[in-house]
């Protein structure tokens, strides 16, 4: 019997697709008005997109085609997404304008992909950020539906922000203020392998007694976070230029 030889990139392909699946299906439930539901699946997509990545290191697949076929699941899950998520819950009284607004993660989400594709140089190093990560911002989103949304509006204290969340998420993208990329413990010293490993322990405890309030706080931190770091990292430059 002829044996079938199946390409070890199937693994993570497969999970790209996976990924693309939970992007497809968050927006057939934000169309249905099950917008709990919908936005799960926006953290299901993401979940996908990072094993995807792993897999493809474990199993030393990593490929062009396997970064543009990412790219191409991402403008779904976490561009189109979360756009007609928020358009559903928050942007459908505005007309035209809400078009535009919500719209405005998807496209300038995919301005971020389609740069981040052509920068990227050796596809076997995973580098810093240029920009806020288009999942990061779809998160964040994702989580501002699931936890302060009662199905019918959004908290209070999110009526009058979120049309300025939605500008500055979409401007993130495209800047050039930097993020980290997730350490890995295997190049780390042991004494920051203990704090990575305390950080995250503690950041799961704090999931765990929030109900999953945290994850949004979290994120909101990591992003004022790098947006502090490159505003300190402008002022210290130009105290350093040669006209001073």
């Amino acid at each position: 019997m002829k044996k079938i030889n199946l390409s070890k990139s199937i693994f993570p392909n497969f999970a790209t697709s996976l990924n693309v699946l939970s992007g497809f299906l968050s927006i057939v439930y934000a169309s249905q008005n099950n917008f709990h539901l919908a936005a799960v699946f926006i953290f299901i997509a993401a979940f996908f997109d990072l094993i995807d990545g792993l897999i493809a290191r474990l199993t030393k697949t990593s490929s062009q085609f396997g970064v543009e076929l990412d790219s191409l699941a991402d403008v779904v899950s976490f561009g189109a997404a979360p756009s007609f998520l928020l358009y559903k819950t928050y942007f459908l009284d505005f007309g035209i304008w809400g078009i535009i607004i919500s719209s405005s993660l998807l496209i300038f989400g995919a301005f971020r992909l389609a740069r981040f594709n052509v920068q990227l140089e050796d596809i076997s190093k995973k580098l810093d950020f240029t920009g806020l990560p288009i999942p990061v911002q779809a998160i964040t989103i994702a989580s501002i539906v699931l936890f302060f949304f009662n199905g019918v509006s959004f908290a209070k204290i999110f009526e009058s922000l979120l049309i300025p969340i939605v500008i500055l998420l979409s401007f993130l993208m495209v800047s050039n203020i930097r993020y980290n990329a997730l350490p890995k413990l295997k190049y780390l010293s042991m004494f920051y392998r203990i704090i990575v490993i305390v950080a995250s322990l503690l950041a799961l405890i704090g999931i765990y007694f929030t109900d999953g309030v945290a994850i949004f706080y979290y994120l909101s931190l990591n992003i004022l976070w790098g947006i502090i770091r490159h505003l300190f990292n402008l002022f210290i430059n130009l105290n350093n230029s040669p006209a001073n």
